[in-house]
């Protein structure tokens, strides 16, 4: 029976089925969040009722409105005066900086080497592969340490070191999806026409694979953020006067027991952000893989 034929209220019933069997509630309040948390960075310098290096040693510890403390911090102060929600903000920020621009770093290192991998075979692409599985059996966080500790920390080289983060699973979905894609008949009627290397993957098969690399990239940035903040957490991410979520997190870990509003917030921030992304990026998954459907 077509909906024409259903009174309104069915017609409305299947209507609203339909549109959360489309768009779980799970996966509204995850891009609710997201949204959100994107407002809020690029409208930081709008949203800080203060200077988030601002000291006032005069209101230090000051308990946020939910304890009993005054609307004058509303997440509460620091050690030093400084406002919580202010320094929240300013890490919001930074941290999603972080995230967005290691990501990119890592899926253009991933593809560029998937390409090279699928297109010249032969040792070109068993190098590549090794590299991969290198990358794949050591723990990435004793590499950033090594780094960090031989060559000091800027927020550049932070960033850059960042970016070597989940490249080769990018790279060896690169190649997989790009060698499936050189049998199939567009890429082949692609080469044969005269199209360069260049024009056959980046303008025939790379479009063709983005859906794909979108859900690696959205499962990469959660896992950026829990190493960020994992780094900062034990001092060797961002460095002040600049602050990140696990900055903050950090610096509470001293104040638990007296000021735990101190590292409540971004800890929240943190746990809320990467169960975020992380529900989108299955959804997409999902939405966007044909086998999956």
């Amino acid at each position: 029976m077509s909906d024409a034929a259903l009174p309104s209220t069915e017609v409305e019933t299947s209507g609203r089925r339909r549109f959360f069997r489309a768009w779980p509630p799970a996966v509204l309040l995850a891009l609710a969040w997201i949204a959100c948390i994107a407002l809020v960075s690029i409208f930081a310098d709008w949203l800080k009722p203060y200077d988030f290096m601002a000291l006032d040693l005069r209101d230090r510890l000051a308990e946020p409105v939910f304890m009993g403390g005054t609307f004058r911090h509303l997440l509460g102060s620091d050690e030093l005066g400084r406002d919580v929600l202010s320094r929240l903000i300013e890490s919001v920020r930074m941290s999603l900086v972080i995230a967005f621009l290691s990501t990119l770093i890592a899926a253009a290192i991933g593809v560029s080497l998937g390409f090279l991998a699928a297109h010249f075979r032969g040792w070109i692409e068993q190098v590549i592969l090794g590299a991969i599985d290198f990358m794949a059996a050591i723990p990435f966080l004793i590499i950033a340490l090594a780094v960090l500790a031989f060559f000091g920390n800027t927020l550049t080289l932070f960033i850059l070191l960042m970016g070597m983060h989940g490249w080769e699973r990018i790279a060896r979905i690169t190649r997989g999806l790009a060698i499936a894609a050189k049998e199939q008949g567009y890429a082949a009627a692609a080469s044969e026409i005269g199209a360069s290397p260049f024009r056959v993957y980046g303008a025939h098969i790379l479009p063709n694979i983005a859906s794909t690399l979108i859900v690696a990239m959205t499962l990469n940035i959660p896992e950026v953020i829990l190493l960020e903040s994992g780094l900062s957490f034990l001092g060797l991410g961002v460095q002040p006067p600049l602050t990140s979520l696990g900055n903050m997190v950090g610096y509470g870990r001293e104040y638990i027991q007296t000021a735990p509003w101190i590292l409540l917030s971004p800890a929240v921030v943190i746990i809320l952000t990467t169960l975020a992304v992380s529900v989108v990026g299955d959804w997409l998954r999902d939405r966007l893989d044909p086998t999956l459907r």
